[in-house]
């Protein structure tokens, strides 16, 4: 056995060639990356200094309207995430016309262009709100987290169908032989392990409609998006409207990526477990 050992050592396990691609996804190297694309855009464009001064002056105000953006994502998402686990729960109906009715919802809004949905609820929900005597207006950020929240909530309620589905039958099986009632091995054994199976496409769904805030200027609403273009048009030159818009790339670059990096991890510890 030993000389058959010697004779046929174990193949060494092949590892492939290139770069170690784990360090490219440091945030050092990415920071990195990020400063020199900015060389290369100061270099390329003929930024100057006073370009620079430019921006500092504005970067409170591009900030403000950054916490506009997430105000309204968190809303949309908070929105639509509670209206999809409903939807999605209704997917599993054993009632035939509930199934297609969610389906026929599900389908239409998760394959309709953001954009669209946006202008639908901006222009089908009325600007005022008459109740009685009194008069209540009807903002422009509301109808977006409303536009958003749709798409929203029909992923979110497929996410649900599919990690109830994805759950074995056989603990379905073993708890009802411990007499659990339905709503029991629902509420103590499935939803447990629906909620660490659903939080990693979940936070990309929240960082997918956190980018899709930017489309909310269209409609009027002073976000980000809208102050850079107001800071453009002000100082009027062409070396600062470059730079005010890398430098919007730059800010949700850096609210999402932690959000991807958070993501990955968590899906690593699920493939753990």
């Amino acid at each position: 056995m030993a000389n058959d050992a010697v004779l046929n050592p174990r193949p060494a396990a092949v590892r492939p060639s290139g770069p170690p691609w784990h360090t490219l996804r440091s945030p050092w190297l990415v920071a990195a990356l990020a400063l020199l694309a900015l060389g290369l855009v100061w270099s390329a464009t003929g930024t100057t200094p006073r370009a620079f001064t430019y921006l500092w002056n504005w970067l409170p105000a591009l900030l403000r309207g950054l916490g506009v953006n997430i105000q309204i994502s968190v809303l949309a998402v908070a929105l639509g995430t509670a209206v999809g686990l409903v939807v999605g729960a209704l997917s599993l109906s054993p009632v035939h016309a509930v199934r297609v009715v969610v389906r026929s919802y599900v389908q239409v809004f998760r394959n309709a262009p953001i954009l669209v949905l946006i202008y639908f609820t901006t222009y089908v929900f009325p600007f005022e709100v008459h109740l009685v005597s009194w008069t209540f207006p009807f903002p422009d950020w509301v109808k977006v987290v409303l536009g958003l929240a749709l798409p929203t909530s029909a992923n979110v309620a497929e996410i649900f169908r599919g990690a109830i589905q994805s759950i074995p039958s056989a603990q379905w099986e073993a708890a009802q032989s411990l007499a659990f009632r339905r709503s029991q091995i629902f509420r103590l054994v499935v939803l447990p392990q629906c909620v660490r199976r659903m939080l990693p496409p979940w936070m990309n769904l929240y960082a997918s409609i956190t980018m899709s805030t930017s489309l909310a200027s269209l409609v009027g609403v002073h976000d980000v998006v809208d102050t850079a273009q107001i800071a453009s048009n002000t100082v009027a030159r062409t070396d600062f409207t470059i730079l005010v818009y890398f430098t919007l790339l730059a800010l949700f670059f850096a609210y999402c990526y932690p959000i991807a990096r958070a993501t990955r991890a968590l899906e690593k510890r699920h493939e753990r477990h």
